[in-house]
């Protein structure tokens, strides 16, 4: 049974960071492109940011870029989003979710959430001003 595992939400600051991890026991992790997304309340849920099983080449949305940085480490089948200067409107539920990775290139194949197939319970992220 596939498990993705999110750990590292909380309460931060305006401008301050967190780092968020998930765990996934998707095998081999490194054959698996990787997201992260986001809902908050009354909100759709987003796209955050994704990482290439290959290349490890990433994707942002927009209005996180320079901000947050995703990263992946294959050894230990682990997933992370660094947040920093963190604001009030980046409070949501946070998740990571996996994908057979792919060779295409182009953004949308990579932020759009329906073609993801595996998901975490989610972390709960909460910004104060």
């Amino acid at each position: 049974q596939v498990q993705l595992v999110e750990s590292g939400g909380g309460l931060v600051q305006a401008g301050g960071s967190l780092r968020l991890s998930c765990a996934a026991s998707v095998h081999p992790f490194s054959n698996y492109d990787m997201g992260w997304f986001r809902q908050a309340p009354g909100k759709e849920r987003e796209f955050v940011a994704a990482i290439r099983w290959t290349s490890g080449y990433t994707y942002y949305e927009d209005s996180v870029k320079g901000r947050f940085s995703i990263s992946r480490d294959n050894a230990k089948s682990t997933v992370y989003l660094q947040m920093n200067s963190l604001k009030p409107e980046d409070t949501a539920v946070y998740y990571c979710a996996a994908k057979p990775g792919t060779w295409r290139s182009p953004k949308y194949y990579y932020s759009a959430g329906a073609d993801y197939d595996y998901w975490g319970q989610g972390a709960q992220v909460t910004v104060s001003s």
